[in-house]
């Protein structure tokens, strides 16, 4: 058996890659706001989301804390025309190059988060086991994001009808160290009958109802109610009546306890406070000896309590929610007016989001959404105080992204999850445009330099193709960009030997150089053992996919084939 075998899907054209252009972002200062905040490292960018991602690649790769994305779940009369199979293979050609690059992004302590339902769900997962590693993969959420009434009800007798999507979780690789803060779900009982001591801070026990009793309002209260007062009707008192709903919640929570056994290793000091007495108190735990000698210890019902991360909040008995999360389809009938922008049918609510990022990220962290559509991951991130990237190649980066996180910054927007967050406004976003393709096709059809780049622009992008970040020195013109030793140096000049010795006489010693000109004398490129010269735009060509500008998923016809990586 071949050894070098391995377990995968196959598609139609998987044996392709794109091998994009890695394009420089333009900031759009009309549409930027950083009116409050004018350091602001929030971006939203608009134009195709591949090659916005690649021009990403270079600055945040390993950077991105959380992403989360929701792609389209199946591309429909896109595929009228094709058999299921081609259409599935279009799918997973558009997603594999996006993915590849997503994970480049992610941090090694980061998380991502895939949107998707049941058309393309088991395909994905596979595609995502390829890339991010099977081992990987952290969870399945499933999202209870229906209900079966009005036209979906209509469909019951001919199959189960669709109301959940699910979100596939993967981690950066099978080495990643992640974590994950419990997320806290109501429980239906809000007290539980086994915490049956009262305990004050003199380490005095009782029986709690002993000590019920003796509250003479509480006594009165379930004398009124015709309610026994027992450990099993406390549950129900509760329900009944705020205040004794708040009085076991948030007064008496601390000192009421259930004793549990102890697992924990017995140490010098717990043996020796339990020798002196029956009961003590070590490190926030109090412990006790039985009559037959046995330890345990009391577990506090203040413990039990959270606020919890449901469509209503509440201070209460709770649990940690699993991989099922419920209730979400409460926010999908209220999500209308959510920032105030209208998207029929894609919209995701921002408890969703919110509930991701704050069980994987912390204010400051980056999060990324590169299928943005209405914004609402980039609202939520914002008001959260998360750094945030998002990608939007639509007319809904300005109709829908722009004017909802203007409000947020404003503090015009009270919907969605403002007031849970307390968000009052500030901070700021820089509007993006990808830059055109560098090289293009003259009249005569043959590849010149774009005309629209201007010098500053010609040397950004060709310091990205040669893998330098631009960071042009303020004093010395020649410095552009560094990697270890080696500089860069971009110009639409004519390199004489003249004007390279010049530049020789400046550089240090083990100091390197590239230049990349558009003409120079013959024989410049032979002088010097520590000074490489190359021609524009001959020096760029092959290295990529020079002038496509949309890779993205809605297609009507097969994709051409343009220059790919065999």
């Amino acid at each position: 058996m071949n050894k070098n075998v391995k377990l995968e899907l196959t598609w139609i054209g998987k044996d392709k890659k794109f091998i994009l252009e890695p394009r420089i972002l333009l900031e759009n200062k009309k549409l930027s706001n950083i009116s409050s905040d004018s350091k602001t490292e929030n971006m939203l960018i608009h134009g195709d989301n591949l090659l916005a991602l690649k021009a990403l690649e270079q600055d945040y790769s390993g950077e991105i804390k959380c992403i989360y994305i929701d792609p389209p779940y199946n591309t429909g009369s896109a595929f009228e025309n094709y058999d299921d199979n081609l259409e599935h293979s279009i799918w997973l050609n558009l997603m594999r190059p996006r993915l590849e690059i997503l994970h480049n992004l992610l941090a090694e302590d980061g998380l991502i988060f895939v949107q998707i339902d049941d058309n393309e769900q088991a395909y994905l997962k596979v595609l995502m086991d390829e890339i991010f590693g099977r081992k990987s993969f952290v969870n399945m959420l499933t999202i209870e994001s229906g209900e079966v009434y009005g036209t979906k009800a209509s469909n019951i007798n001919k199959k189960f009808v669709k109301v959940k999507d699910y979100i596939l979780v993967y981690k950066k690789n099978e080495q990643a160290t992640i974590s994950i803060k419990p997320l806290w779900a109501k429980i239906n009982e809000p007290f539980d009958s086994h915490y049956s001591y009262y305990i004050n801070n003199k380490l005095e026990k009782t029986g709690l109802i002993n000590y019920l009793k003796q509250v003479e309002w509480v006594v009165e209260l379930f004398h009124k109610c015709n309610i026994k007062l027992s450990l099993n009707n406390i549950s129900l008192m509760m329900i009944i009546d705020e205040k004794f709903n708040n009085f076991i919640n948030y007064e008496l929570a601390d000192k009421i306890y259930q004793d549990q056994p102890y697992s924990g290793s017995l140490t010098e000091e717990i043996k020796l406070q339990l020798d002196k007495a029956d009961i003590c108190k070590i490190n926030d735990l109090i412990f006790y000896k039985t009559s037959s000698g046995s330890i345990r210890y009391f577990k506090s019902f203040k413990d039990s309590l959270h606020n919890t991360d449901d469509y209503e909040s509440y201070y209460c008995r709770s649990t940690a929610r699993g991989d099922l999360w419920k209730n979400y389809h409460i926010d999908m009938r209220n999500i209308d007016d959510e920032g105030s922008v209208k998207f029929k049918n894609s919209k995701k609510p921002e408890r969703l989001i919110r509930d991701i990022l704050n069980a994987v990220t912390k204010e400051g962290d980056i999060v990324l959404d590169s299928f943005l559509g209405s914004g609402t991951t980039c609202a939520v991130a914002h008001k959260m105080r998360r750094r945030w990237i998002g990608i939007e190649m639509g007319e809904h980066a300005f109709s829908l992204c722009k004017p909802r996180l203007d409000n947020i910054i404003s503090g015009q927007d009270k919907s969605g999850i403002t007031k849970s967050v307390n968000w009052q406004g500030g901070g700021g976003y820089r509007f993006y445009e990808l830059a055109p393709t560098l090289i293009k096709k003259d009249r005569f059809g043959c590849e010149i330099i774009n005309p629209e780049y201007s010098p500053e622009m010609l040397a950004a992008a060709v310091c990205k193709h040669e893998n330098f970040k631009y960071n042009p020195d303020p004093v010395v013109y020649w410095k552009q960009a560094k990697h270890d030793n080696t500089y860069i140096y971009v110009t639409t000049q004519h390199i004489t030997a003249t004007s390279l010795q010049n530049i020789r006489n400046d550089m240090k010693e083990k100091e390197n150089l590239v230049v990349i000109a558009k003409t120079y004398d013959e024989g410049v490129n032979k002088l010097f053992q520590n000074i490489i010269v190359k021609k524009i735009p001959q020096a760029l060509f092959g290295k990529c996919e020079f002038g496509k500008d949309n890779y993205n998923l809605n297609i009507i016809t097969l994709p051409e084939e343009g220059v790919y990586d065999e």
